[in-house]
C-alpha cells in the first residue's frame, strides 16, 4: 500500500485547509469501507491520495489537460459508484489506475488520428517550466505502451510489480518495455526527466477541488459539512 501523499509547499492555501485531517492517515482498507457507506471524506482522501498518479497516467496517454482531468473525475465517479468491484485482495491504487489507464485508452482510440507531440520548440534556459514542456514533448514521441510503463516507473516511482498490476501485464513485459523505453529516449534524456519533477502534474487546487465535488455526484452520496 502506497504512504499517503506528502503535504506540498502550498500547504497553507485555501484549497489544502479543505482536506479532511481526520482521515489523512488511515489506510485504503478503511477508507473503502468508510467510502462505501457514503462517507464523503474518505471518498475525498482517496481521491487527494491517488489522483496525481492517475491524472500522470491519463495525461501521457492522452497528450491533452482537458481530457485527462475528465478521464480523472470519470474515473473516480465509476470506481466510488461501485466499490463491490474492487476486490481487496489487490492493492486499491493498482485498481484504480487500471481503471483510469483503460479508460484513457478508449479516449485514445475515439481520438485516433490526432498527434500526442507538439510542435517542436526548445526549452528557454533556466525555464522550469518551457523544461517540462519538452520532456512531456519527447515522452510523447514514445510508442505508448513503452511511455505508460516509464511514467509509473520513473516518473510515478512505483515498483514493477504494481506497474504490470496497474496495465494488466506481466512484470517481464514491464521490464522489457521499460528497458526499451529508455533505449529510445537515450541516458541523457532520461536524466533530465529524473531531474525536472513535476511532469504531467495535476495542479493542487483542481485535486482539492475534485476531493469536494465528486462525492457530492455519487448515488446516495452523502453531503460534507460545509
Amino acid at each position: 500500500m502506497l504512504d499517503p501523499l506528502p503535504p506540498s509547499r502550498g500547504a497553507d492555501s485555501p484549497a489544502r485547509r479543505v482536506a479532511a485531517p481526520v482521515t489523512e492517515q488511515l489506510p485504503d482498507l478503511l477508507l473503502i469501507e468508510r467510502a462505501r457507506a457514503g462517507e464523503p471524506e474518505a471518498v475525498g482522501t482517496l481521491i487527494r491520495r491517488y489522483g496525481r498518479r492517475l491524472y500522470r497516467v491519463a495525461a501521457s496517454l492522452t497528450g491533452d489537460e482537458h481530457a485527462a482531468h475528465a478521464i480523472l473525475e470519470d474515473t473516480f465517479r465509476a470506481a466510488f459508484a461501485d466499490l463491490s468491484r474492487y476486490e481487496p485482495t489487490g492493492k486499491f491504487a493498482a485498481w484504480l489506475t487500471r481503471l483510469a489507464y483503460q479508460l484513457a485508452r478508449a479516449q485514445r482510440a475515439v481520438a485516433r488520428g490526432t498527434s500526442l507531440a507538439a510542435p517542436e520548440a526548445a526549452p528557454a534556459a533556466g525555464d522550469p517550466a518551457a523544461e517540462r514542456a519538452e520532456l512531456e514533448r519527447r515522452l510523447g514521441q514514445l510508442p505508448e505502451a513503452f511511455r505508460t510503463v516509464f511514467v509509473l516507473r520513473v516518473i510515478e516511482g512505483i515498483s514493477g510489480i504494481e506497474t504490470a498490476a496497474c496495465l494488466g501485464v506481466h512484470e517481464t513485459t514491464v521490464r522489457t518495455r521499460l528497458y526499451r523505453a529508455h533505449r529510445r529516449l537515450g541516458e541523457a534524456l532520461v536524466q533530465r526527466v529524473r531531474a525536472a519533477g513535476g511532469l504531467y502534474e495535476l495542479a493542487e487546487e483542481r485535486l482539492c477541488e475534485l476531493a469536494q465535488r465528486v462525492p457530492g455526484l455519487l448515488p446516495a452520496a452523502v453531503t460534507p459539512a460545509p
